[in-house]
């Protein structure tokens, strides 16, 4: 789920928050209502960028802010320091830098990330859901990759897609008493569908159980008080499930038998924790944050930081998939969206090359997740979660039709 106004929270700000990314209508000569929390980031941010694994990944979310709030000068010399690195990271995908669009050097520096990172067009859709006020989020494939699951943030419910295209509703709106649909897991054994709530408000998150045909099993409320937005998702047997908690910055082993929730040993802290995945035999599990990918070992509970290498970024991916011992990645706060595979060293904790699939084109509008079958990967290409804050669609006129795209992955 993308980060709503920034990507992550750090206390009470939003950097790329859960439904939206960084986004803004600010010019220098107003100020924002939010400023005095954006500066408050700031200063958070600030004090954390000495220890960051990905400093490319924060001087992106500092410019951001800088500018959100009117710091044209300062944003753009957090850019040219960022855009030095070289990790594609394009600012020309983030309103907020709107008024920096006529500077000379903003466009000499915009002009160089394109040469370096060109357009990547290799996707096409695949489906099209013509009920456009879905604002979709979790996707998930059945074990036969015949039937797609996408949830639903706005009418809170998940529907059905088969291969022909045909679209209807698994869980219908009303069902349930349901908060916004997140994260979307299929059980192989049964074909039983495990699912996130996430709501914006922090209130009332769950991990919820349908069987088959969609009738509700079991829920699961998180095992603390305060505020939590249960993100995404991966299975581990029938025993385990791992889940990522945005709110609470925190990612989780759920056991299915006892139903307690026990929070993962990271080597690190992690800032909106989101994407989340497993490798085929079990053994290692990665959740992605704001500044990159951690890795942790169930077998010994080890944990460390992926390397994403040289001229490479692994931060701020949304969605996060293991295919044949790589790392697909929906990376959209890098300014402008990307689908991107991280090829893996033998021990998983090395990115020994970057393949960029689908960036810069028409198909990622707006991603934030997928979900793979056999050798392809299919993903949202138009979420439309920009146009949906506090849970309420903001301009009805500018919804589309939902597209979903697929590209085929590197073996």
């Amino acid at each position: 789920m993308r980060l709503p106004a920034a990507v992550w929270c750090l206390g009470s700000c939003l950097l790329i928050s859960p439904f939206v990314a960084a986004q803004s209508s600010t010019t220098a000569a107003t100020p924002p209502a939010d400023a005095a929390e954006v500066k408050q980031e700031i200063q958070q941010m600030e004090g954390l960028l000495p220890k960051l694994p990905d400093r490319g990944a924060a001087l992106f979310l500092l410019a951001h802010d800088h500018a959100h709030i009117g710091n044209l000068e300062k944003a753009l010399s957090l850019l040219r320091e960022c855009l030095s690195l070289d990790e594609g990271f394009d600012p020309e995908g983030d309103s907020a830098f709107g008024p920096l669009a006529t500077d000379a050097e903003f466009r000499s520096l915009m002009e160089r990330v394109h040469r370096h990172y060109p357009m990547v067009h290799r996707a096409h859709v695949a489906f099209t859901i013509s009920e456009k006020d879905l604002v979709p989020e979790g996707l998930a494939a059945d074990r036969t990759g015949k039937t797609l699951y996408m949830g639903s943030l706005n009418r809170r419910k998940i529907v059905k897609i088969t291969k022909n295209g045909d679209v209807s509703d698994f869980v219908k709106s009303g069902q349930y008493d349901l908060r916004p649909i997140c994260g979307l897991k299929v059980e192989v054994s049964d074909e039983s569908l495990w699912a996130n709530t996430c709501p914006d408000d922090g209130a009332a998150a769950e991990l919820l159980h349908f069987d088959p045909a969609g009738k509700f099993v079991e829920r699961f409320p998180p095992p603390t008080p305060g505020q939590h937005l249960f993100n995404d998702l991966v299975l581990r047997g029938r025993q385990e499930i791992y889940l990522t908690d945005s709110l609470a910055k925190r990612a989780y082993r759920f056991d299915r038998k006892s139903h307690a929730f026990t929070e993962l040993p990271l080597c690190r802290a992690v800032y909106y924790p989101n994407g989340i995945a497993g490798s085929d035999n079990g053994d290692l599990l990665y959740v992605a944050d704001a500044f990159g990918i951690v890795e942790l070992d169930l077998r010994d509970k080890s944990s460390h930081e992926v390397v994403p290498g040289q001229s490479s970024t692994v931060s701020g991916a949304d969605g996060l998939y293991w295919y044949r011992n790589s790392l697909i990645a929906v990376q959209n706060s890098l300014g402008s969206s990307r689908i991107a595979q991280f090829h893996l060293s033998r021990d998983g904790t090395n990115v020994t090359r970057t393949t960029i699939l689908e960036y810069r084109s028409p198909l990622v509008a707006l991603p934030t997740t997928g979900a793979i079958v056999g050798s392809r990967f299919y993903f949202m290409s138009n979420t439309q979660v920009d146009n949906f804050k506090g849970e309420k669609i903001v301009d009805p006129t500018k919804l589309e039709p939902v597209q979903i795209s697929v590209v085929e992955l590197e073996n």
